[in-house]
């Protein structure tokens, strides 16, 4: 059945409750309790590894860049560098142009929030109310961008049934053509799919008929334990028309409090993203821009870190095994199990805390209600395997015991 300009968030009550954040939530719900063990944390996805080594010495070589504003486009150096990976890293149609298809960010979030606003102004006016599609559950700071970008938010259900992706072919005409922009994860958080070749082909057919822009957020793309994830920058064609990635180090090198990413893509909309940033979002500090750079330049921390998510998926698939529909993830470090036969998401979650010390993120709180009253982040839970392997094995053996 076809999704259509209906499918969005409800208005008040729980629609309200929903636009919040999901870990605000999370704290409000276990804070009259007490967690039955030692606490450990599978709730926030804020990478516990060790910070890279040369982060240290390259911030202290650079100490005196703290005494001036940096440049809101980004040093010539990081934008180099960012182009350089990202011509290693995919098979784009050709590389792209530092000094004007590269922005750096104050990490993807930020840019994931402004590209709304930009791609409204890119875009221009629209026959209807302007929306903005997302996958649901999703990131909150796409519903954020929306509204701050004066759009309707469309929430696109992904569940098992489409791969836990979009599903294209059942958006109507009315909706697409009044689509500013389709926020895409892939890899996804929270269930961690791919999305291939032929799946950003078809949504760029749709972006070339109807218009709108894609913002691809990519930021998972470095941890994955099988393929290497693709990126919509390889499929956007030779002037990456309508196409922006969004990539950062939160996840990749194990630096979520560096606040350092970029935008990369479509060198019209990156000119009006950076007017936008020019006003409205603080510039990047050089000595952060300097580690960034090194960052990009280093895959063998990178590859470290792959090696020990690797080895906590493994105990994943020896300790979780079938139960609650697992799946070994296609990329990401999140896992999405269906607790459903168990109890309500939010309910498990609360045994979770107070009997196992185990916490976690109902689905639900991921994800808002469809016009029908379905919430595909219902009876599901999301772990983070973010501790170190040993926790992170303490974790599942108590998520087992206590579920059973």
């Amino acid at each position: 059945m076809a999704l259509t300009a209906s499918s969005r968030a409800p208005q008040g009550g729980n629609g309200s409750d929903s636009e919040r954040s999901p870990f605000v939530r999370l704290n409000e719900l276990l804070a009259p309790h007490q967690p039955g063990k030692p606490l450990i944390s599978l709730a926030v996805g804020e990478p516990q590894h060790p910070v890279p080594d040369f982060v240290g010495p390259v911030l202290a070589k650079h100490i005196a860049d703290f005494g001036r504003y940096p440049a809101n486009k980004g040093t010539d150096p990081f934008r180099n560098a960012a182009g350089a990976w990202l011509s290693t890293r995919f098979k784009l149609p050709r590389p792209l142009d530092p000094e004007s298809e590269i922005l750096v960010l104050n990490g993807s979030r930020e840019g994931l929030f402004l590209a709304a606003i930009a791609a409204a102004r890119y875009v221009g006016p629209r026959p209807g109310k302007p929306a903005i599609l997302m996958p649901n559950p999703f990131y909150p700071v796409y519903g954020a961008g929306a509204l701050a970008a004066a759009c309707e938010p469309v929430h696109l259900p992904t569940t098992v049934e489409n791969g836990f992706l979009p599903d294209l072919d059942a958006i109507d005409e009315a909706t697409l053509a009044r689509t500013v922009a389709f926020y895409l994860a892939s890899p996804a958080n929270p269930q961690g799919s791919v999305a291939r070749p032929g799946y950003f082909k078809r949504l760029k057919q749709l972006a070339d008929r109807y218009g709108f822009v894609i913002l691809s957020d990519e930021c998972y793309s470095e941890i994955y334990t099988r393929e290497a994830p693709g990126s919509a920058l390889e499929c956007a064609g030779p002037d990456f028309t309508r196409v922006v990635a969004f990539q950062s180090l939160s996840k990749r090198s194990n630096l979520p409090g560096l606040r350092v990413g970029f935008a990369a893509g479509d060198k019209r909309f990156i000119g009006m993203f950076l007017e936008l940033r020019n006003i409205a979002a603080p510039q990047v500090p050089v000595p952060l821009q300097h580690v960034a750079t090194v960052a990009y330049g280093d895959e063998a921390h990178v590859e470290e870190n792959r090696r020990l998510y690797r080895i906590k998926f493994d105990l994943a698939d020896q300790i979780i095994g079938n139960r609650y529909g697992y799946r070994r993830p296609d990329a990401g470090f999140c896992v999405w199990l269906n607790t459903s036969e168990i109890g309500d998401d939010v309910s498990v979650t609360l045994k979770l805390f107070r009997e196992a010390g185990v916490r976690v993120v109902p689905g639900s709180f991921l994800a808002r209600q469809q016009p029908d009253g379905f919430n595909p982040g219902a009876g599901y839970i999301r772990l983070a395997l973010v501790q170190d392997g040993e926790t992170t094995a303490q974790a599942l053996h108590r998520l087992v015991e206590t579920l059973g």
